[in-house]
């Protein structure tokens, strides 16, 4: 039996699939049919190739990771079909609270999809376990990291995911203040407590580029940080740099080809974009040999920089008309997959080397 990553990165997506599949969470009630009514409905008329690509996507991790999960930790012999009951299970619950909300249609084909994609995932862990893949991978996550890295690799794996969802600062997630203040506002709205709410003498202002190229240069080095008081050995890191640099920098590229299109996958590198990316990167050099708590230490202090320089600053309105097109476009499903990450990300890397720099048995 190993401690696996796979586990918890498979209950963070159960996470975002409910979110996903229930959103926007508002205005529930009984619709006077029977909630499983429409498994035995007639198949819908109208459909696109995208509405089946995204239902099979949707799963197929879920299925990938249960499975992985499964296989690692040795709890049972059947992991596919372990996967793919569960997969299928959380479907069927997704599928029957729809019926309650007005503004979501719960589908016979969403669920088949969503289980075919889940069996999909299931399949391909299981044939990678066949090849070896699996194995290969516990000998490799054994002479990189230390043993008890799963939290960080959790984290590392959901990094260029979040920054698939545009950010008003490359690479700058966690800028969530001005939301926070708006929802609070709305929720305390018509009660006393709405005067508690602070108020600014000045309202927020644009990071100037100096700013800007602080939070380039601190995101793309806290990732760095997070595996380095993890990595083993100096020459593993720097391996582990460029591989996490590249990722920043493709998965910010796929956003931005998502946004305005492939054409203007790179417009978002201005310059104190890319003097913060070569910034960042020379700092992950000179910072190899330092032991592991002080890269946990490290990675603490640029986390509570990075965010509070970053929430210093309004997302521009041109930011704002972007974020509509992605939570009221085709990729209002995707977008539940996508925006709690950009959005939290940075805060669980907070308590995750909070907890880290706290440990009296860490190595360094």
């Amino acid at each position: 039996m190993h401690k696996t990553s796979a586990w918890p990165l498979a209950l963070m997506y159960v996470g975002l699939i409910i979110y996903a599949s229930l959103y926007p969470f508002a205005d529930w009630r009984d619709q006077g049919i029977e909630p499983w009514a429409f498994l035995f409905a007639a198949l819908p008329k109208y459909w696109t190739g995208f509405d089946v690509a995204i239902n099979v996507a949707g799963y197929a991790p879920l299925g990938f990771l249960l499975a992985l999960s499964a296989l690692r930790s040795g709890l049972t012999d059947r992991p596919v079909i372990v996967a793919v009951v569960a997969g299928a299970g959380l479907s069927l619950v997704m599928e029957t609270l729809q019926s309650y909300l007005p503004m979501r249609v719960p589908s016979n084909v969403d669920f088949a999809l969503n289980t075919v994609g889940a069996c999909l995932g299931a399949i391909v862990a299981w044939l990678l376990e066949i090849a070896g893949v699996v194995a290969h991978w516990s000998r490799f996550r054994a002479r990189w990291f230390v043993e008890d890295a799963r939290g960080a690799l959790v984290m590392l794996a959901l990094w260029p995911m979040a920054l698939l969802f545009p950010a008003a600062v490359p690479l700058g997630l966690g800028q969530v203040l001005e939301r926070v203040e708006a929802a609070l506002a709305d929720a305390l709205e018509d009660t006393p407590f709405l005067d508690w709410l602070p108020v600014r003498d000045v309202e927020l202002q644009p990071l100037v580029p100096s700013a800007e190229l602080v939070c380039v240069m601190l995101g793309a080095l806290v990732p760095c940080l997070i595996g380095y008081s993890v990595i083993r050995s100096r020459r593993q890191r720097a391996v582990f740099a460029v591989v996490m640099l590249g990722l920043g920098l493709g998965a910010s590229a796929l956003s931005a080809a998502l946004s305005y299109g492939p054409a203007h996958a790179f417009e978002w590198l201005s310059l104190p974009v890319r003097v913060g990316l070569w910034a960042g990167a020379a700092l992950a050099v000179l910072l190899l040999a330092v032991p592991r708590r002080g890269c946990a230490a490290l990675a603490l202090m640029a986390l509570v920089l990075h965010l509070s320089v970053l929430n210093q600053a309004p997302a521009s309105a041109y930011f704002w008309q972007t974020l509509q097109t992605w939570e009221q476009g085709r990729f209002i499903r995707f977008n539940g997959l996508a925006q709690w990450l950009g959005w939290l990300w940075p805060y669980a890397a907070l308590v995750y080397v909070i907890g880290r720099v706290s440990q009296r048995e860490l190595e360094n």
